[in-house]
């Protein structure tokens, strides 16, 4: 591959068309079914198939056939087919993921930003899911693009899109079941739906947390009654809750005290946190808009790396049965609730995660108070499997080449749920996890934004890693067992990506 050639390519196919359809795409607000429930009856998230869709098929690429599948009662989810190109092999094939819907607004934007309002400035696009994930499409069939612009080989493509990734991907096994003949067996990977610690080389991500939470209500009366009266005679349904909540949390320290919920970190994985925090140095925490006066919870970088990639956190991210402070009562309130959003580590098992968090909580209730735990979420987190040589090399080349610097790798405090799902399906196939998701970025928050810079680069990387697929292919390094950089752990601990 000629870098200057792809670079300049992929540059202009941003300003030209990528840039401008993500604007359009950035007015939709199609919110993840978990955040409307009547997605369907609204139209968003077609509105947003439709643009995506539109433009995929006026690309030049021969032979690619794009189209919509839709199961009944399911979110939609666009499935390309892209035959080999240029000597290329259509016995191997290469499957490139991201997803299309959004999370809600959340408030505290800008005056000048929203999230349905997207404003150019500078280098970033700001807006809801330009970043997350709606660049992913785009980027995919541009760097498919920028192969067939210089004629270089590659292997068949897959593109899945789907549009319930955000509510945590419950629609997308069924699709994986019923499109399985026509996917094959990819011996690639490509998902463009992660992050990255700065914005001056390649990130690649070597670990994604798990995900457990869901509902807990503490009702303690049938209707509200006179503080005055009541208090010091009927128990506090928020003091309950506080209470429910030290059980599995350290509220002095944040630690989760439930000893299934935490995991041995892996040699490897304490490596790379080592590496990325001295690459990082005090970006591991200042990218968050901290409070003047503000401190993280370590001060060791490393653990706070590994704080945010393998250890479990609760976070608090939305209350009910308190009304707002204007219009708060001298009323003793008859139930308190809170979402409860539980990261866990990477190899933790969701589910049996889900039922330590229930058994915790609903158990022995003080004071005989009604306790509930409505589960949403109960996802595994994902372990990358080790990393073959020729993605390890073809990755640190494609960094050197766009970025002028090595590649990087660390884990992700996120969850991809689709992730977990392929690495069981394609147990041989290799992962590069990557993304534009950096600084400030801010994703499902305010004032989140795309870095234009980093999308380009990220498009070309993907079409560099996917022309060295193709020479690996030829030479048989694709198939059979990928080699760790070290040995003696289990489960690919010290692979990346």
């Amino acid at each position: 591959m000629d870098a200057q050639q792809a670079d300049r390519y992929v540059a202009a196919k941003w300003d030209d068309e990528i840039v401008p359809q993500l604007v359009e795409y950035i007015r939709i607000p199609n919110k993840s079914p978990m955040f409307d429930a009547d997605w369907a009856a609204h139209g968003y998230m077609d509105d947003a198939v439709e643009l995506m869709v539109a433009w995929a098929r006026r690309q030049p690429i021969p032979g690619m056939q794009v189209e919509v599948v839709r199961l009944e009662g399911r979110t939609p989810l666009i499935f390309i087919e892209i035959p080999a190109a240029h000597g290329g092999r259509d016995d191997d094939c290469v499957l490139l993921y991201g997803h299309l819907d959004k999370q809600p607004e959340m408030t505290g934007w800008d005056d000048d930003l929203g999230p349905w309002t997207p404003v150019l400035r500078q280098d970033r696009l700001y807006g809801r899911g330009g970043a997350d994930d709606g660049y992913a499409i785009f980027g995919s069939l541009a760097s498919i693009l920028a192969l067939h612009e210089q004629q270089l080989p590659h292997a068949r493509c897959v593109v899945l899109i789907e549009a319930c990734e955000e509510s945590g991907s419950y629609d997308l096994p069924a699709y994986v079941d019923h499109l399985a003949a026509r996917i094959g067996q990819p011996s690639l990977v490509v998902c463009l739906d992660s992050g990255c610690g700065n914005y001056d080389q390649l990130w690649c991500t070597t670990s994604l947390r798990g995900l457990a939470g869901g509902n807990l209500t503490v009702q303690v009366l049938e209707e509200g009654v006179h503080s005055g009266d009541a208090s010091g005679v009927v128990p506090s349904s928020f003091r309950i809750l506080r209470d429910l909540l030290s059980r599995i949390e350290d509220e002095d320290s944040g630690r989760i005290l439930l000893d299934g919920l935490h995991a041995p970190i892996p040699d490897g994985r304490v490596a790379q946190a080592a590496r990325a925090a001295e690459v990082l140095g005090s970006a591991v925490f200042d990218k968050f808009p901290l409070l003047p006066g503000m401190r993280p919870m370590n001060d060791d970088l490393a653990e706070l790396v590994l704080n945010r990639t393998w250890r479990p956190a609760l976070s608090v991210t939305g209350v009910g049965g308190i009304p707002p402070l204007d219009s708060a009562g001298n009323v003793l309130r008859p139930h308190s609730a809170v979402k409860l959003s539980l990261r866990l580590p990477p190899t933790v098992d969701g589910k049996r995660a889900g039922e330590l968090l229930h058994e915790a909580l609903t158990r022995d209730p003080p004071y005989g108070a009604k306790v509930t735990l409505a589960l949403e979420k109960a996802a595994t987190g994902w372990n990358a499997p080790a990393m073959s040589p020729w993605l390890e090399r073809a990755i640190d080349e494609a960094s050197r080449a766009f970025y002028g610097q090595p590649a990087m790798y660390m884990g992700e405090g996120g969850s991809i749920p689709f992730m977990g799902m392929l690495g069981e399906k394609f147990p041989a196939a290799q992962f590069m996890i990557t993304g534009v998701l950096g600084p400030h970025s801010n994703a499902h928050g305010p004032n989140e934004f795309l870095h234009i810079p980093m999308g380009k680069r990220v498009t070309a990387s993907v079409a560099r890693v996917i022309a060295e697929h193709h020479l690996a292919s030829e030479r048989g390094e694709t198939t059979g067992s990928a080699v760790a950089p070290d040995s003696g752990q289990r489960h690919g601990d010290h692979g990346c990506c």
